[in-house]
């Protein structure tokens, strides 16, 4: 008798110690049942939030499509990783995304299991009974130099009557992708918990100006619930163009032939792709936000000086409290060199408003263009 309670004891510590406590993804099977037994091993609460952790980091963590490739890529990820490392991977991705989830934080986002598609219940947070979505776009962020940097692109599930479905502590998939002419420049994830969904702050500046045609984009937003998927896409969205991500100039060593010594040959002059006027335009910006050493680092002018002579609070552009700009236009562009035109008017910290229109000579940089001259051709105070 005694052996046999030995050899039960026994048998129950082997199973217990067999228990994996890191992630095995070496299958999908060794990959669920490392996940089950790290779950088991927790308080009933901590083992829902650990689900939620798992479904953050299947639907924001990692960069694949369809539930086996999110699997497979999840499983990459969390190898080896154990509990505290993945509650620490979950908060810093909501955080990088964000959303409003964090591990010491309530459950709040429902029943969650990333290997299974759970069947809608009458108990299913996600099953929103929506028809179709409504997106509102707004510019946002403007700036008197360059207008608006982003826009809040903010959709709403609406019901079969048009009206906006009332719902909370859902976690509804949602997915902005942007594009242009058919060309996808941006795709962009986020959770929809309720009805207070803040939508997606996309910055102008996220998108290459050389891939956004006739300064155009295409904006489409999927909200996934527990028993449709439900799309809706804007076209023809205006973006501004002084705010988009230019193109750096580069060499492209791969397309030379010869040596060195041959390449420098008839090549002294560097290569800036972009229009100059966009240079005078960030430095116009740079003074309205009282950026100096921003604004200084666009310029090569020796007339200027040093930095403390530029930015000088008495006698240089430190005296400058904001910049409202008219205009901004390039007269003349040719062997790497420009003149930009630009007028507006500069309030100084005193309060004393002038308008002026001023010219500005560029030379083409291996870094872009930069200021070399700056002549006032008129000034009028207001």
């Amino acid at each position: 008798m005694k052996r046999f309670l030995f050899l039960s004891i026994f048998s129950l510590l082997f199973l217990i110690g067999c228990k994996k406590d890191a992630v095995d993804a070496s299958s999908t099977k060794a990959f669920q049942e490392s996940i089950n037994d790290m779950s088991s091993s927790l308080p009933t609460i901590k083992q829902i939030k650990f689900n939620e952790a798992l479904y953050i980091l299947k639907t924001f963590g990692v960069d694949a499509e369809g539930d086996i490739e999110e699997l497979k890529a999840l499983g990459k990820l969390l190898e080896g990783k154990k509990v505290p490392e993945i509650f620490a991977m979950a908060d810093k991705v909501a955080q990088e995304n964000g959303i409003n989830w964090a591990s010491t934080a309530p459950p709040s986002l429902g029943e969650m299991n990333i290997f299974q598609n759970i069947m809608p219940s009458e108990t299913d947070v996600n099953d929103i009974a929506a028809n179709s979505l409504q997106i509102t776009i707004s510019e946002v962020s403007v700036d008197s130099v360059l207008g608006p940097k982003a826009l809040q692109i903010v959709p709403r599930l609406l019901d079969a009557a048009g009206n906006k479905v009332d719902f909370e502590n859902a976690a509804l998939e949602t997915t902005l992708e942007v594009s242009s002419q058919g060309v996808k420049l941006l795709t962009s994830k986020n959770l929809m918990q309720n009805n207070q969904f803040k939508g997606f702050y996309m910055r102008f500046s996220s998108l290459p100006q050389e891939k956004v045609i006739d300064n155009k984009i295409d904006i489409k937003v999927t909200v996934k619930t527990s028993k449709k998927t439900i799309q809706m896409t804007k076209m023809g969205v205006d973006v501004n163009p002084n705010a988009l991500l230019m193109p750096q100039s580069s060499e492209n060593p791969e397309n030379l032939e010869g040596t060195p010594e041959e390449n420098a040959t008839g090549t002294d002059s560097p290569k800036v792709i972009g229009d100059p006027k966009n240079t005078v335009v960030n430095f116009l910006s740079n003074l309205n936000s009282q950026n100096l050493k921003a604004a200084y680092s666009q310029s090569e002018n020796p007339n200027w000086g040093s930095y403390e002579t530029f930015a000088n609070p008495t006698s240089g552009f430190g005296t400058v409290k904001s910049v409202d700009v008219t205009n901004v236009s390039t007269k003349a562009n040719a062997n790497n060199t420009a003149s930009v035109n630009a007028t507006y008017t500069v309030t100084d910290k005193a309060g004393n408003a002038t308008s002026l229109d001023v010219s500005y000579g560029l030379k083409a940089t291996e870094t872009g263009w930069k200021i070399t001259s700056y002549k006032i051709n008129s000034s009028q105070k207001k």
